[in-house]
């Protein structure tokens, strides 16, 4: 099951904040101020920075 639309409208960066989209592949959370990705794992983004994995421009 995706992330639903209203449940992407309220999550928000925890390390600035600042909003996150959906990848691509519809399997993460991103950043781009941050540069980092949240992972979704069995359908529960995991919103935790040491939990994050920075992406590349």
């Amino acid at each position: 099951m995706p992330i639903s639309p209203e449940l992407l409208e309220i999550l928000a960066c925890p390390k600035c904040k600042g909003d996150v989209r959906l990848n691509d592949t519809g399997d993460g959370l991103i950043c781009d101020a941050c540069k980092l990705l949240y992972e979704i794992r069995d359908d529960i983004p995991v919103m935790l920075i040491e939990e994050a994995k920075p992406i590349k421009d």
